[in-house]
């Protein structure tokens, strides 16, 4: 990693993992994490940037993994995620969606007052077991949004027509993976779907 970041990485996201996957195994998906972050294993990895945020914890009796982890770094941290997305498709038990945000290190208010735009940009990432998996993540995801939207104009009886559309557009879309070659390759997910970069910067989590 760089000595002078550009970003502040936050990775945030609730994988719920197999009963069997133990801890050498996470540490081991966990790698492109905290061996970014210069630490020497998942222990010493674990903590994020920021005092307020859980970092990286896993809750051994819903076997989920929770992270909401920030880290200091660059552009290359990308190359890390396809690594990550590939080793929690291999210890996830449902699909499950991971948010990646990159604020501008060095955007500050008086950038904002004069109107210049920041280096922020957002990732959405998916894991799971299967292809499948995945897109029943995709999808539970889109339908919340979707659906949390036009109750603001629609009462929400009156949208099971729009989440009967979208369940057709995934299985379209299901239809077509299952006949293609790209089944045989384990999913992540679109890179930057609705992504943002610069104009207004996304909240941080509170916890």
């Amino acid at each position: 990693m760089n000595e002078d970041p550009a970003f502040e990485i936050h990775v945030h996201g609730d994988v719920k993992l197999r009963a069997q996957a133990g801890h050498n195994a996470l540490e081991e998906a966990l790698r492109p994490l905290w061996k970014y972050a210069g630490a020497k294993s998942l222990a010493d990895g674990a903590e994020s940037l920021y005092e307020d945020e859980p970092g990286i914890r896993f809750d051994p009796e819903e076997s989920m993994l929770h992270m909401c982890w920030t880290v200091e770094g660059n552009e290359d941290f990308r190359q890390r995620l396809d690594d990550l997305c590939m080793n929690l498709n291999d210890l996830s038990e449902e699909g499950a969606p991971i948010e990646v945000t990159f604020y501008d290190a060095d955007y500050d208010e008086e950038d904002e007052e004069a109107g210049r735009e920041s280096r922020d940009d957002f990732v959405l990432l998916f894991v799971g077991p299967t292809p499948a998996a995945i897109m029943q993540a995709q999808r539970n995801l889109l339908v919340d949004d979707v659906v949390s939207l036009m109750e603001r104009h629609f009462d929400g009886a009156e949208l099971a027509g729009v989440v009967e559309a979208i369940d057709q557009l995934f299985a379209q879309r299901f239809e077509r993976l299952t006949t293609s070659l790209d089944l045989s390759r384990p999913l992540h997910g679109p890179g930057n779907p609705g992504g943002s970069h610069g104009g207004n910067r996304r909240p941080r989590h509170l916890h």
